[in-house]
């Protein structure tokens, strides 16, 4: 079988910039083994593949894999893929229901620009624990930073919008940049605490209109950093409503985040939240793309 594939920078219009991911158009048919292997072969942080079996609940299922397991939900490879999908179909807007294996999700496509903004709706909220003393103290050493580096006026706590990640608040944008990780102690903690992804943050930004700079690290699934992550920002919408840094708002509240800067593949996402009056309730991300180059894997 001839697959069609893409690689897609998403949270940015520029090629060489923001996230890459790899995009099988046609993956009916893959087994595991076979989309396991092509993700290790393109070895973007994630690759997902699209499965053209429409049903009443939906209208695609796409499965998202890093180079060394399936995980179940990926923001920027949503975001990849959806673009692809929408090109590839001629759809310049209307909504397109996905089913991943955190549940079956609505993405929204709209003008912007001459092209297109692909807007993700996340999963449920689910907030987690809140890290202990011993714990806090091998993130530290995993983060090679020191305990006055943390921004302790909030909580390090894991939060998940689909895939959970540990929100950890840095204090300036300079020690941020600065972090060089020890895969062993990330690793370690991450088995600890059932979470494998440490997203750092400040809101030491040094831009106009962006309220929130950050990295993440993933070792535990074989990714040392990742430039643009959906998955880690659409939580930090919820945390941030949860400790009053940012509006409630029924009908939205919307920030923009900038990650990537420290491998030279800046993005920018922005992230909207709608709450009740005590908590989060709804979290979209949404972003641009573009596309670096199709081809064909004969399988």
């Amino acid at each position: 079988m001839d697959l069609t594939v893409f690689q897609v920078d998403a949270f940015t219009t520029m090629p060489f910039q923001g996230n890459p991911a790899g995009v099988v158009l046609n993956a009916d048919g893959l087994s595991e083994h076979h989309m396991q292997q092509i993700a290790r072969e393109l070895n973007n942080s994630e690759t997902a593949f699209i499965f053209n079996r429409p049903t009443d609940e939906y209208e695609i299922e796409v499965r998202f894999f890093t180079p060394t397991k399936e995980v179940p939900i990926c923001g920027h490879a949503t975001i990849a893929s959806h673009y692809v999908y929408a090109k590839e179909h001629g759809i310049d807007q209307g909504i397109i229901r996905q089913k991943t294996k955190a549940g079956i999700l609505p993405v929204e496509i709209v003008q912007e620009d001459h092209d297109l903004r692909i807007i993700m709706t996340q999963a449920a909220i689910k907030f987690g624990k809140t890290l202990d003393e011993a714990e806090i103290d091998l993130l530290v050493r995993g983060l090679r930073l020191r305990h006055d580096d943390l921004d302790r006026s909030l909580p390090i706590q894991i939060v998940s919008t689909g895939h959970s990640k540990v929100m950890v608040p840095i204090k300036s944008k300079a020690v941020l940049d600065a972090i060089r990780i020890n895969e062993t102690h990330l690793c370690e903690l991450s088995a600890l605490i059932a979470c494998n992804g440490f997203y750092t943050f400040s809101f030491d930004t040094q831009e106009r209109d962006v309220l929130v700079c950050g990295r993440i690290f993933a070792p535990a699934i074989g990714i040392a950093e990742d430039p643009v992550t959906g998955n880690a920002n659409g939580p930090l919408g919820a945390y941030l409503t949860r400790c009053h840094r940012i509006k409630q708002q029924h009908d939205g509240f919307t920030f923009t985040i900038a990650q990537g800067e420290a491998m030279r593949r800046k993005g920018y996402m922005n992230v909207h939240v709608y709450s009740s009056e005590k908590e989060a309730e709804l979290i979209k991300i949404s972003g641009r793309a573009c596309i670096v180059f199709k081809t064909t894997i004969s399988m």
